[in-house]
């Protein structure tokens, strides 16, 4: 493993493949710290922040192209920019369910999902993990 494939990558990708990687490691952790404190709250809004520059640092990298420059992993990014302040809308309203379905759904699907097609062959993150 080599983070030098993506360190020489355009600026765009890292500042993407690094705040995903961040938010993967701090989704985790909410997952498992407890629920409603200080540290979750400000946790959380870190997460939100670094899954805001995931996403739209997304519409600078167009290594995909299906329409135009962009492909159907942009609608992704399209529905976190939506589903981010929906989820944060949800827990002040202190409607737990519907935040943490929210919360759960973009970790896994922006993240863990998403985050399993960067390894295909010909990609950055391939490149890193395995090394060709």
């Amino acid at each position: 493993m080599s983070f030098a494939p993506l360190l020489e990558a355009e600026a765009a990708i890292v500042l993407h493949a690094f705040a995903a990687m961040t938010a993967f490691a701090l989704g985790v952790v909410q997952f498992a710290a407890p629920k409603g404190t200080l540290p979750h709250r400000t946790v959380g809004w870190i997460w939100v922040a670094l899954m805001a520059a995931v996403a739209v640092s997304s519409f600078w990298i167009h290594t995909i192209r299906m329409v135009g420059p962009f492909s159907l992993i942009h609608l992704l990014s399209i529905y976190t920019l939506v589903m981010l302040p929906l989820a944060v809308w949800a827990a002040r309203r202190h409607r737990v369910g519907d935040h943490r379905r929210a919360m759960i759904m973009l970790f896994s699907g922006a993240l863990v999902i998403a985050g399993l097609f960067t390894l295909l062959p010909g990609r950055v993150m391939h490149k890193v993990v395995f090394g060709s």
